[in-house]
């Protein structure tokens, strides 16, 4: 696999010289976009010179568009369909989205495929011969065991948020896809870590890809400030009651657990702040109608589960807070992405345990920085702890009897 590096040549660069069509130049003058991301400066060209790349950023950095506008101009001049596999039903519409601004002008139709809901208008669109398809791996092989999709009609192929599909357990889901697929044909994957995994993809099923890393894993964006509070359990409810009522914007908030954020949309009412959630356990209906009242302003606060994050690509969120510290500690670089996007300033607030020092500390270990601990001036309960920066706070240890003391009768 080669590599390609980031060089100075992006600052300043258009869209223009990269060897986008004019047509598709035209719809991205009129979306208001005038220079490429970084991922989008390097991967373009590429993927219209019809190598496979192997594409690694950061979440909001352009990558759907780095493949979109590939896709469609290539497919323009050929037969064939294109897929995009992603691994959430959120993740696809924001995918299919972006598609639905360019294909119009090419006279093109994209569809995408998603559990979830229902079949029937779904083989409706693929009888009208869609010339690109979004899915998740699930559906589409559901599809694919209909006879609705013929897998040999695929010309170009898009793994998107690769690593997040391989933490899902998507793998033999998608090597089954690919198995399916014919040799001959474009890959492109996007991801924002490189796990071995993905190496082995790579390796097996791509043509000499091109490695374009826009920045390691672990990178935070430059525009997005970051404090943590160390607080007990038993005060974290009112933590957010005060941090919510300093910020006016649209808040995203991440707790560990569906069944935690069904309590917690129930105590932000509470509060008296317009709330929703996203999360496994909600239908396809109540996802979208959260996320849409989201990106409206309906809701001020959505709270969302790592596994519904990959989709939620929407610009203006004012603040990301981890209510509950990630499992894994990539999580919390993907959460907090979703604040300054599109060149916006953004800013992340995570809540801390005082037991979960390992925790933060190996989220300091990724981001090679440490998390500045904050204290609020308006709490001043014994319920929260907060230590100096840097510090937490020294785990008791057990009092030892004094040998003097008389043995206590069992």
């Amino acid at each position: 696999m080669s590599n390609l590096s980031h060089t100075n040549e992006q600052n300043n660069a258009s869209f223009y010289g990269l060897g986008i069509a004019p047509r598709i130049l035209e719809i991205l003058e009129s979306l208001k976009f005038k220079s490429p991301t970084p991922i989008q400066f390097q991967a373009i060209p590429l993927a219209i010179e019809g190598k496979d790349v192997v594409g690694i950023a950061q979440t909001g950095t352009g990558k759907t568009h780095s493949f979109a506008i590939p896709m469609v101009q290539c497919l323009a001049g050929k037969k064939g369909i294109g897929l995009v596999l992603a691994p959430t039903r959120e993740l696809a519409m924001q995918i299919d989205e972006v598609f639905q601004l360019i294909v119009p002008s090419f006279k093109m139709e994209a569809v995408c495929l998603i559990g979830g809901a229902p079949m029937d208008p779904q083989v409706k669109a693929l009888r009208r011969n869609p010339r690109i398809i979004i899915a998740t791996p699930g559906r589409l092989i559901d599809h694919m065991s209909n006879w609705n999709v013929l897998p040999q009609e695929v010309e170009m192929l898009v793994l998107d948020e690769a690593d997040r599909m391989l933490d899902m357990g998507f793998l033999p889901q998608i090597e089954l896809i690919l198995q399916h697929l014919p040799k001959e044909r474009q890959t492109m994957l996007f991801s924002a870590t490189m796990p071995k995994e993905i190496v082995g993809i790579a390796a097996k099923y791509m043509q000499l890809p091109v490695s374009v890393e826009i920045a390691p894993a672990g990178t935070t964006a430059d525009n997005v400030t970051q404090e943590l509070y160390i607080v007990k359990k038993s005060a974290k409810m009112d933590l957010l009651r005060k941090v919510l009522s300093k910020y006016h914007g649209p808040v995203l908030l991440f707790s560990r657990t569906k069944h935690n954020a069904t309590r917690l949309v129930r105590s932000i009412r509470g509060m008296g702040h317009r709330a929703a959630e996203i999360h496994s356990d909600r239908s396809l209906d109540q996802r979208v109608e959260a996320l849409e009242g989201f990106k409206s302003g309906q809701y001020k606060v959505l709270v969302a589960t790592d596994i519904a994050s990959r989709g939620i690509d929407v610009t203006g969120i004012e603040l990301v807070i981890n209510y509950d510290i990630p499992d894994d500690a990539s999580n919390y670089v993907h959460r907090i992405g979703r604040t300054g996007r599109a060149g916006h300033k953004g800013h992340a607030i995570s809540f801390a345990m005082p037991e979960q020092k390992r925790d933060v500390e190996d989220i300091e270990k990724l981001i090679k920085a440490t998390l500045p601990i904050s204290k609020h001036p308006k709490i001043q309960s014994e319920s929260f702890i907060m230590e100096t920066p840097g510090n937490f706070p020294p785990k008791k240890k057990p009092r030892r009897p004094s040998p003097s003391s008389p043995r206590q009768k069992k």
